[in-house]
């Protein structure tokens, strides 16, 4: 006789429904993959520009990563208590409406699919100076980048989320790895104390324009930290959603704090915070500080592996929004269709489309993701507001896990995703203003895309 769980696995494969298969590893991983990217390497030198003292770089940090654990401690309670896949969409449309989940799916989908491209074409750039017989290909090799990972999750979930444990691991162990020889091999930045220390520490602003600096660095920080929310995209295919998504979620925000931390501090060792300040790359400038002509090459090598990760879990995402937007009868009830393996087959094919549309008209559309970026904090809000909702309107349904410290910590991250916001729209104000104008072009593409799709 099958067991239970074969019989409950086989017969959802026959309906072609999404597959509960997945763990607290998958969610760990999907985290670090969609989380740590290419901004944990251009940022910390944006930081150290605004606040040239090491105490404030790694206060903003530490701020940052408060954030994220204060947003994964509420929205880890939705993620469990409507265990459906499809991200911040699913919390938004059912405590605020179809309007709202519109909103958020929307934007999130094509930002992530935006992402996807963005992501791919470094790879493709990386590569080219790798290789120089691929130079000038960029945008082919990116390409096939996209494809390809797209092709290892037709086949199934377990194919996907495979592909997802295996490219966080390697990241996770280049990033130790460049952690270490940072330490083994340099020496003389700004944490290593005495004269050396206080010389390379630069003038640091006061009042108002101190201020400005910590916000404006706050901004950066955050969107690094951006993709912790990254396990409530699959709650519907996870084994056990009450328990399974606040671990992952916490597991995984604390994962990335750590690394980022001692990324900074390797950083900090081999360098000057002044070195460090306007940096591109400060992590490729410490490579070339420790392993002189191969710093480079080892560099663009890690970025290569630190960027696979967030390929696959850009598509895994950018998918499931889609298929429940889809199934919610917000688009087309095509790309709701699963095949046997679990993948929103016509979701996958059409997000990569999308994906694929970036990177050949990246320059066009680069304003397009410029003006979606503003949504990305919106969405977060919108999921912390939908905590005091339905604790309100549905306060006796069955939640298997409980926000720590609600109100209070629910109350400073939306605080908190109030006050980017508002720095978002007094830093890029011409920015804010499209994005304004877009939500209020919305709402007729969303009455027309549900007349669509019925």
């Amino acid at each position: 006789m099958q067991p239970v769980a074969e019989v409950s696995l086989n017969v959802d494969r026959q309906r072609g429904r999404l597959l509960r298969v997945l763990g607290v590893g998958f969610g760990l991983a999907v985290i670090i993959g969609n989380t740590i990217g290419a901004g944990i390497f251009r940022t910390p030198g944006v930081v150290a520009a605004e606040l040239p003292n090491p105490w404030l770089f790694f206060a903003v940090w530490i701020v940052g990563g408060l954030y994220a654990l204060l947003g994964a401690i509420s929205v880890a309670e939705l993620g469990a208590m409507i265990p459906r896949s499809g991200g911040q969409y699913v919390f938004a449309r059912y405590a605020l409406g179809e309007y709202a989940g519109f909103i958020v799916g929307w934007s999130d989908w094509i930002s992530t699919c935006g992402t996807t491209a963005a992501v791919a074409l470094v790879i493709g750039e990386f590569t080219g100076a790798l290789f120089p017989a691929l130079a000038g290909r960029s945008v082919s090799i990116a390409a096939i980048v996209a494809i390809v990972f797209a092709l290892l999750q037709w086949r199934g979930i377990l194919w996907g989320s495979r592909v997802q444990n295996l490219t966080s691991f390697l990241k996770t162990l280049a990033f130790i790895a460049l952690v270490v020889a940072c330490f083994v091999l340099g020496g003389g930045g700004s944490v290593t104390g005495g004269a050396a220390s206080d010389a390379a520490t630069g003038p640091t602003a006061t009042g108002l324009a101190l201020m400005t600096a910590l916000v404006l660095s706050l901004q950066s920080v955050i969107y690094t930290y951006d993709g912790w929310a990254g396990a409530v995209y699959f709650s519907e295919e996870v084994q056990n959603p009450g328990r399974d998504i606040p671990r992952s979620m916490f597991g995984g925000v604390l994962l990335v704090i750590g690394i980022y931390f001692l990324v900074n501090l390797a950083l900090l060792y081999v360098l000057p915070i002044q070195r460090i300040a306007g940096q591109k790359f400060a992590a490729g400038l410490a490579a070339e500080v420790i392993f002189g002509a191969y710093g480079d090459s080892i560099f663009r090598a890690l970025t290569i592996i630190s960027m696979l990760s967030c390929i696959n879990a850009y598509h895994l995402m950018a998918t499931r929004v889609l298929f429940a937007m889809s199934r919610d009868g917000l688009f087309s009830k095509f790309t709701a269709s699963v095949n046997a393996g679990g993948t929103p087959t016509a979701a996958l094919f059409l997000s990569t489309i999308i994906s694929l549309l970036f990177i050949v008209f990246g320059e066009t559309f680069e304003q397009v993701i410029t003006v979606l970026a503003f949504f990305f904090v919106a969405n977060y809000t919108i999921s912390f507001i939908s905590v005091f909702v339905l604790r309100r309107r549905e306060p006796d349904k069955p939640r298997p896990y409980r926000a720590w410290g609600y109100p209070w910590t629910t109350a400073l991250a939306l605080l908190g995703s109030i006050a980017f916001l508002a720095g978002a729209v007094a830093s890029d104000t011409r920015n804010s203003i499209y994005a304004l104008l877009l939500l209020a072009a919305s709402y007729p593409a969303f009455l027309l895309l549900k007349q669509l799709a019925r």
